[in-house]
């Protein structure tokens, strides 16, 4: 089992240390952590793809919040599935614990997971065309 870590901002000029200070709080070895530097709205990101390739059955991938992860709600549902089901592996959202798949894998825990990330998902997506995703997600 492998520890990584994901980080993605939109762009360039954007800063990353937010994410990358959490993941090494978590202890995630910096040569398996993952920077993209491009938009969330589609997961054609060449770090995302280079860490996908890498992953086996039983690793544990950190984000710090869902939004980092995506901002398209049927991409980041469909790209959850692939992560956890298909290929085996943990997500542990750091800004959000009932996002973590590692822990409370009966069908109650499974059923609460799902409904937070549908919720989530559907914020990451909606609040980034609106005027109010700056004060929603400020100092995370």
């Amino acid at each position: 089992m492998k520890t990584y870590g994901y980080i993605r901002v939109s762009s360039i000029d954007q800063n990353e240390d937010r994410q990358s200070i959490a993941l090494r709080e978590l202890e995630v070895p910096p040569e398996q952590t993952y920077t993209d530097k491009i938009s969330g709205s589609s997961f054609d990101r060449p770090a995302y793809k280079l860490l996908v390739e890498k992953l086996k059955a039983g690793d544990v991938v950190y984000i710090k919040s869902i939004d980092r992860l995506g901002r398209n709600y049927e991409e980041i549902q469909n790209q959850w599935r692939i992560l956890t089901k298909e290929k085996g592996i943990d997500i542990a959202v750091i800004d959000m614990p009932l996002l973590d798949t590692r822990r409370d894998k009966d069908l109650m825990g499974t059923f609460i997971a799902d409904l937070v990330l549908q919720i989530l998902s559907f914020m990451a997506e909606s609040l980034c065309t609106s005027n109010l995703m700056p004060r929603i997600f400020v100092n995370r």
